[in-house]
């Protein structure tokens, strides 16, 4: 759970070093040109490259050198040197080690903070990677390779995704009466479900105005119903469309018919489920390996259609080509490689809680066989919507999560928050387009 909240520092930090590297946002490039040169395998001299990631919580310390240390005793012409910490730390760190010819030679990113690189020119593209190493949209989930792109051209590489799931705790839906083998799969049948725990003096679903259950929540419920957060151009927000403000009502609507108690504190919905205080909690696949969940008798399954339409939140993160001042192509070169590796051998990244993202691994039925837990979420990345990639970005959706707390709070009604929030968001966007163009 710790690495998640890590998440939204990075957010920050990005967009707080916009300003100081929008005067110097024109990036090195490798040997002339701001593309990778690669091909299917490296075959140049002997190379040690760098790599930077953020993977420091759960199982991902212990898989990744494994990974690392498979990789390098089949390659002896590449080294790959593994660099792991904080998001906010890479956030901070990496572009200033960029521009000075001291950042790594690959690194992994979410997919709404690509963008943000590969405009202030801390990115080589990477469309050459994806046609030597025999990649197209294909082999990854529908919409995904948008997360990774940029002006037309392609900065990132798919690496994994994490879709929104129902945790249901199975104990308190059978003392409620409820059958667990029959659970809600749209509005009507959420609360009819409920009701019936209501009715057991049990609150069903905790709802929160926070990022990681709240925000991605209201999220997928936007999309539920027809909306989006922001036009096609993302020059203006939309979250505060009527699709929008059906959403925060949805949630509102939670708490003030009593399914909710107001003022969810950070991660109090899943600690209840947990404890057994509440039945339902939107959360992301990497509560799969929550150790505390598993103490109680649980089960995940996609998350209801509240709207007219399948929609579900889901992040994602890419690889990511740095144009470190001076970079060798050479080890630009070795380090597609590696990500085509990491790629082909990432069956055992599902161990962290996320989904590899390469089709051809995800659906071998030995991922499940292996982690059964995720399957429910396997379905959902035929509908689900992954971040908005759009330069500075984040500072125009961490308003959403504002929006929420304040209707949730009732300090504001729902279209009031969503409007509020709406007019901050859109002057954020115009600042972007006048710092990164547009």
């Amino acid at each position: 759970m710790k690495r998640r909240p890590m998440r939204l520092l990075a957010a920050v930090a990005v967009l707080g070093l916009g300003a100081s590297l929008a005067a110097c946002s024109g990036g090195s490039t490798t040997a002339g040109t701001d593309s990778v040169p690669a091909d299917a395998e490296y075959d140049g001299p002997k190379v040690e490259i760098s790599f930077w990631n953020g993977w420091t919580g759960g199982a991902a310390p212990v898989i990744v050198p494994e990974l690392i240390s498979q990789f390098n005793a089949e390659h002896d012409n590449i080294v790959v040197k593994n660099n792991a910490m904080e998001w906010g730390d890479i956030a901070t760190k990496m572009p200033l080690a960029i521009k000075a010819g001291k950042g790594p030679d690959i690194a992994v990113g979410h997919g709404d903070d690509v963008a943000t690189y590969a405009a202030q020119g801390l990115l080589l593209k990477a469309d050459d990677v994806i046609e030597a190493l025999g990649y197209s949209e294909d082999n990854f989930p529908a919409g995904l390779m948008d997360a990774g792109s940029y002006n037309e051209s392609q900065y990132g590489v798919p690496w994994s995704v994490t879709p929104l799931g129902l945790y249901v705790n199975t104990s308190v839906l059978t003392e409620a009466g409820l059958d667990p083998a029959n659970l809600p799969t749209d509005a009507e049948s959420y609360i009819a479900a409920l009701d019936a725990l209501k009715a057991a003096g049990v609150q069903g679903e905790w709802v929160d105005g926070y990022v990681f259950t709240g925000t991605f929540e209201f999220q997928s419920l936007v999309w539920q119903f027809g909306g989006d957060l922001f036009n096609e151009d993302v020059t203006e927000a939309t979250f505060n469309s009527e699709a929008g403000v059906k959403a925060l009502t949805w949630m509102t609507d939670l708490v003030d018919n009593g399914y909710s108690p107001p003022d969810v504190a950070q991660d109090a919905n899943i600690n209840a489920l947990i404890s057994g205080d509440t039945a339902f909690n939107w959360n992301g696949i990497w509560q799969t390996t929550n150790e505390a969940l598993q103490s109680v008798e649980w089960t995940a399954v996609p998350v209801p259609q509240i709207g007219d339409e399948q929609a579900v939140w889901s992040s994602s993160t890419h690889w990511m080509f740095p144009a470190n001042k001076g970079q060798d192509p050479n080890k630009s070169a070795a380090a597609a490689t590696f990500v085509k590796w990491m790629n082909d051998n990432s069956a055992g990244w599902a161990e962290t809680g996320e989904l590899p993202a390469q089709n051809s691994v995800r659906e071998d039925p030995a991922l499940i066989e292996n982690y059964p837990a995720l399957e429910p979420f396997l379905g959902e990345l035929e509908y689900a919507h992954y971040e908005t990639s759009a330069p500075g970005i984040t500072g125009a959706t961490a308003l959403i999560t504002t929006a929420l707390n304040e209707a949730l709070q009732g300090k504001k009604t729902p279209q009031e928050a969503l409007d509020d929030a709406a007019a901050k968001a859109n002057q954020i966007l115009e600042q972007n387009a006048q710092q990164y163009g547009g």
